[in-house]
């Protein structure tokens, strides 16, 4: 599986943008110390744009930006043999038909290196017309096996964005038990109320999460009833 595959099981740009949002929040719950969190969603990342963004302290990470031109997304997977580090700058064709528009996201100094590299092994775009998400024309390395760009796992949340696949990785990644169906609450965008927070973090409350609730732009009033 390729950035490629990846791009054809993305949904439109506002369901990506909402389910970024919802996984951020419900990080916030689980992982009330920053540092510990995978994801998170910065809806004011600059005045025009929100940005979401994935790092699992292993090298491994992905930017979205969203913005009224569209998204742009941008994935690192450090082992991947078509590091920019490995090929002495991005593999061709990852880069190479980013329209106009998306530009300054590939020049952005959060997504470079201090020499100024693109540090990306896969990319996708989607303007704000377009009904498709777009990649660039990409011979991958040969006598690689699965998953050469580190589509698969970078975006593995992304691709299936069912409730029951972040309870999976939770649960792996935390080493706790997530309560399903305030997991569905959330990745539905429903408000969030306290018996949503208590059915995922008991240690936790609304008011404990009014700069997360601030920076995602998450709804915060409404019911819930835990499982």
């Amino acid at each position: 599986m390729t950035v490629h595959d990846i791009a054809r099981q993305l949904p439109g740009i506002a369901a990506l943008r909402d389910h970024c949002r919802s996984m951020a929040m419900l990080e916030a719950i689980l992982s009330p110390e920053w540092p510990d969190r995978c994801y998170s969603f910065n809806a004011h990342w600059s005045g025009t744009e929100a940005m979401a963004s994935m790092g699992n302290g292993s090298g491994d990470e992905y930017s979205i930006v969203f913005s009224a031109a569209g998204a742009y997304v941008r994935g690192f997977a450090h082992e991947s043999p078509m590091s920019p580090y490995a090929e002495d700058g991005p593999w061709p064709g990852v880069l190479d038909d980013v329209p106009d528009v998306f530009q300054p996201c590939v020049e952005e100094p959060a997504f470079t290196d201090e020499d100024g590299i693109p540090v990306v092994t896969a990319c996708m775009w989607r303007e704000a017309g377009d009904d498709h998400w777009k990649t660039g024309t990409i011979d991958f390395p040969e006598a690689t096996t699965g998953d050469p760009d580190g589509a698969a796992y970078l975006f593995s949340l992304l691709a299936d964005r069912s409730a029951e696949a972040f309870q999976r990785w939770a649960e792996d990644y935390y080493e706790l038990s997530v309560d399903l169906a305030a997991v569905q609450h959330i990745l539905s965008s429903l408000p969030l109320a306290e018996g949503v927070v208590r059915a995922l973090n008991p240690g936790i409350t609304l008011a404990d999460l009014a700069g997360d609730i601030t920076e995602t732009g998450y709804p915060h009033i409404g019911g819930f009833s835990p499982s």
